[in-house]
């Protein structure tokens, strides 16, 4: 007999949620189909972690299921009706139906031939037990949990496990996900698991760089610790594979956790990336943008990194001037200057870095063109001039107020400074 865990849905669900798939279950159930809340948040619901990214599989039409929700709960409704799909969007939380369906391998690494299919089939093509779980939310019912895999044993005993021998084979990706999942929830991989992660690892080798890339940005985006991640990679032989010149060491670990202590209000995953291959050399770097075929502000973001660091030996000089700093560093992005601040091991140089962030980077004159242009200087390059002459003065602190600009402004033009 099945177990049934209504009370603890009830309980974990925020109402509104609870409302809609109640209503998912019913209205399903009225249709002749089947819907199902399954993956990551029956997991969590076990593990008490919140989580309210809402998947239902429907056995039967997801996209018409989806209209008739849309049209009684006033949710913004997107269908992708060659998948299948549809999603429900509402002010606080969104929820994905998607027609269950079978997976076929036509190679390793290929993406899956698509079939629709039942639940069983679409528990099978998941990637472990812990995230092959179901829970049937039609009124008659509501709440069995549907564990084919003993997901919630293995939850219990703390264990990645796949479901079949040759999911690493199909998809290497997995492989991945399974080191993300290790580190986040504190588990281990199963024996036979890691067995056979180690057996093929070299599958990674079948996945485009595009679908690497993904992986690896979920694991700098969406992983409270990356580093953990990166060190077991390396430790399992993964992180070679996927590129020879990544490290998974302690002083990657440091220096991911400074930038955490560091950057606490923005987005970390651009700067961890440039953190990963800081070490590179541009011959690297180069090879590494082409191969996961990285966007144009996370190359240039990377190539700033490693272009940055090789030159930095010319901030550490307590000598130089703010407008001089401002001079060297302009060039670079943000997210460079940043992982180089992490990184450098010169307390003169991160002093610079750090100066620059804070304040040089926003330092701008408080006039303009149009303000030179009647204060009588000549219109063309000497605007230019005089316009950079204020902005260095500014930065070096040698003026501070609109008077005082004015006031250099009319020296220059009278043969001054």
């Amino acid at each position: 007999m099945a177990e049934n865990v209504r009370p603890k849905l009830e309980s974990y669900l925020p109402p509104p949620i609870l409302k809609l798939v109640k209503e998912a279950g019913e209205r399903a159930s009225q249709l002749g189909m089947g819907v199902y809340l399954v993956g990551g948040v029956v997991r969590d619901l076990f593990l008490k972690r919140p989580n309210y990214d809402i998947d239902l599989v429907v056995e039967g039409d997801a996209v018409r299921l989806a209209h008739v929700l849309a049209n009684e709960s006033q949710g913004k409704l997107t269908v992708h009706s060659r998948f299948g799909t549809a999603n429900l969007r509402y002010p606080d939380f969104s929820i994905d139906l998607a027609t269950a369906r079978r997976e076929i391998y036509g190679r390793p690494g290929a993406l899956p031939i698509v079939e629709p299919g039942r639940l069983v089939d679409d528990l099978i093509r998941r990637d472990f037990s812990i995230n092959a779980m179901a829970i049937c939310l039609m009124p008659q019912r509501f709440g069995d949990l549907i564990d084919l895999y003993q997901g919630k044993q293995d939850l219990e005993k703390k264990l990645i496990r796949i479901l079949h021998p040759d999911s690493f084979v199909d998809d290497a990706t997995r492989i991945l996900r399974a080191l993300r999942y290790e580190q986040r929830l504190d588990f281990r991989l199963e024996a036979d698991t890691e067995i056979l992660l180690r057996r093929d690892v070299s599958k990674l080798g079948t996945i485009s760089g595009d679908r690497l890339r993904h992986e690896l940005y979920h694991i700098l985006m969406k992983e409270p610790e990356p580093e953990k991640v990166f060190a077991r990679a390396e430790k399992l032989g993964v992180l070679k594979q996927l590129y020879p010149s990544l490290k998974g060491n302690s002083r990657l670990g440091q220096k991911f956790a400074r930038t955490r202590r560091l950057y606490k209000r923005i987005s970390l995953a651009t700067i961890y990336l440039c953190l990963l291959v800081h070490e590179f050399n541009e011959n690297e770097l180069g090879q590494f943008i082409a191969y996961f075929n990285l966007p144009r502000t996370m190359a240039e973001a990377v190539l700033h990194t490693v272009r940055l660091k090789a030159k930095l030996c010319e901030l550490d000089n307590p000598k130089l001037k703010p407008s001089e700093v401002y001079r060297f560093l302009r060039p670079y992005s943000a997210q460079a200057i940043r992982a180089n601040l992490v990184a450098t091991e010169s307390p003169i140089a991160e002093k610079h870095l750090k100066l620059y962030l804070t304040k040089l980077s926003s330092v701008k004159p408080l006039l303009n063109g149009d303000d030179l242009l009647k204060m009588g200087v000549s219109a063309g390059p000497q605007v230019g001039e005089v316009l950079k002459a204020l902005h260095e003065a500014r930065l070096d602190g040698v003026i501070k107020t609109r008077k005082g600009e004015e006031e250099f402004v009319r020296s220059m033009r009278s043969g001054g400074p």
